[in-house]
């Protein structure tokens, strides 16, 4: 049976049992198993943040498709990123953008609608996007990690995305940020310059401040609201 014909049944299965199976797994075991398991129906997304999990997945699956969302928010060393990951690895890099331009956007919902409703704009220039994108998929990876903050302390392995009925594997599920910058160091993997600059998180930059002297990675990010996340990942 090809994995164009796995039923959404038999893919939330799939994933249950490799969650349990695979949760002592190496990052590299990990994206072996989805490339085996999806072939050219496993995508990776990326926000450009840093080229770990790109670079993690060109190993395990060489040409492997690497989305990336391009909301008409992001900082240019972030567009810069982006580049030069499809420049430098076996990989083939997808951007998708929302259907509004920004200025379509501001015509119709009034300008800086990400400082008015977040979610809102959250929803159009990311998730709808994303949904849309993933759509020829059966499972697709991230670079969400445990450690990041207490709404990602959970994060399987390997899961189920109920709302696009696809597998999430997330293969540095289990990673310190130490061993990102461990791994990134020994591979010489690009990351986004900011990171360099008080930035411990990168998003759009109008969402986004560098972060100050013992907070949580993600605290950047819609400073001075509840918001914790953009709604990719729930």
């Amino acid at each position: 049976m090809t994995t164009a014909q796995r039923t959404a049944e038999e893919l939330e299965k799939l994933a249950e049992r490799a969650g349990r199976e695979l949760e002592e797994a190496s990052a590299l075991e990990v994206l072996r198993w989805a490339a085996d398991k999806f072939g050219d129906r496993f995508c990776v997304t990326s926000s450009m943040e840093d080229a770990v999990v790109a670079h993690l997945a060109s190993r395990a699956r060489p040409g492997v498709d690497v989305v990336f969302l391009d909301t008409g928010y992001h900082f240019p060393e972030t567009i810069g990123t982006r580049d030069a990951v499809a420049e430098v690895y076996d990989v083939n890099v997808i951007t998708l953008t929302p259907r509004q331009s920004v200025a379509e956007q501001d015509a119709e919902y009034g300008p800086k609608l990400h400082d008015r409703d977040p979610d809102l704009c959250c929803a159009l220039r990311k998730v709808k996007p994303l949904e849309e994108g993933l759509a020829g998929y059966d499972a697709w990876a991230t670079g969400l990690r445990r450690d990041e903050s207490p709404t990602r302390a959970n994060t399987p392995v390997v899961g189920w995305d109920p709302r696009r009925g696809k597998v999430k594997v997330s293969p540095i599920a289990r990673w310190t940020q130490d061993d990102v910058d461990a791994y990134a160091a020994e591979h010489g993997v690009l990351t986004n310059p900011l990171l360099t600059d008080g930035y411990a998180s990168v998003g759009c930059a109008p969402c986004t401040r560098r972060v100050l002297e013992g907070e949580d990675a993600r605290a950047g990010r819609w400073a001075g609201r509840a918001k914790t996340e953009c709604g990719l990942h729930g």
